[in-house]
């Protein structure tokens, strides 16, 4: 597996503060821009892989979203919408318009960060979007069980919502919950996801514990399991898009988020959207597994030539 190279850290001046951000550069001025959004509990560092296969042809900025990682420390409200807005504003920076000149601009989105690509493609960046890629998310998931929300997200996202309470007294503890994780635990070992679990800790706290805001991750949950906007967003879409989908789920579990009876009752081509399956991958080893980063790079290329 071959390694990726290492990102510069910046932050983008957004509504009541810094948006933290991780940023490959492209090796000439006006090379297409890719913004690549992460999910509910997750940061920037879970796109590495995929950023160095882009980088150098593509300007590839991948923000820690409010209420993450570098992030945590925006203040809400919090909620679909806002990141929406966020990821408008990294545009205007990178974009067509911003510091590069770049001329294609594509929006990618994994998990609730494919939800948010969708917004901001719908809405506030409509008019700087050539291509958007959803990669296992965007798309109404299937009813959790839970009387309330609480439960229902519980229910979807089981240790990475529970570790938001937990605290580790080191790294080696933080690496061991998650070589218990169905899903993460193949991949703790390897640099570039070690570096994404270290990320999603508070710098300098001790004990160890997660950097996500708990009222970020429920408030943001409720949007993608009830909010009708959000729900709604990939009907009104400026630009066809490709929905990426992993056979197996969260837990590593088969059906994942999506397969193919539920794909076919989402009105997909009428939304001119084109599902595609990842092989043999997983909710989270769709970004990192070397069949996942090779067809999410294709498909963002193929978005940008559009």
């Amino acid at each position: 597996m071959t390694e990726v190279r290492d990102p510069v850290q910046i932050s983008v001046p957004v509504d009541g503060g810094e948006l933290s951000a991780l940023h490959w550069a492209a090796d000439a001025p006006g090379a297409p821009i890719a913004v690549l959004v992460h999910g509910i509990t997750a940061n920037a560092m879970a796109w590495a892989r995929v950023a160095a296969a882009l980088a150098g042809e593509f300007e590839v900025v991948a923000p820690d979203l409010r209420g993450r990682a570098g992030s945590a420390g925006l203040p809400g409200p919090y909620g679909l919408e806002r990141h929406a807005a966020d990821v408008a504003v990294v545009l205007d920076r990178f974009g067509a318009d911003g510091d590069t000149g770049a001329d294609a601009t594509v929006l990618v989105g994994h998990s609730m960060g494919a939800f948010v690509a969708a917004m901001a493609a719908a809405g506030p960046a409509r008019d700087r979007v050539h291509g958007l890629v959803l990669v296992d998310g965007g798309l109404a998931l299937p009813e959790p069980p839970g009387a309330d929300l609480d439960a229902k997200l519980s229910a979807v996202l089981g240790p990475a919502l529970d570790r938001l309470a937990m605290t580790f007294p080191d790294l080696a503890a933080v690496r061991a919950f998650w070589a218990r994780h169905p899903a993460v635990g193949p991949w703790v070992d390897v640099p570039s996801v070690a570096a994404y679990l270290a990320r999603d800790l508070v710098p300098g706290a001790e004990p160890l514990r997660s950097a996500c805001v708990p009222e970020a991750v429920r408030v943001d949950g409720g949007d993608v399991l009830l909010n009708e906007r959000v729900l709604e967003a990939t009907g009104s879409l400026p630009v066809p898009a490709t929905l990426l989908w992993a056979r197996r789920g969260l837990l590593d579990q088969t059906p994942g988020l999506y397969d193919e009876v539920r794909l076919a009752g989402l009105g997909l081509e009428s939304a001119g959207i084109t599902a595609r399956e990842v092989p043999d991958t997983n909710h989270y080893s769709v970004l990192w597994a070397d069949q996942g980063v090779a067809v999410v790079a294709e498909e963002v290329r193929a978005a940008a030539a559009r």
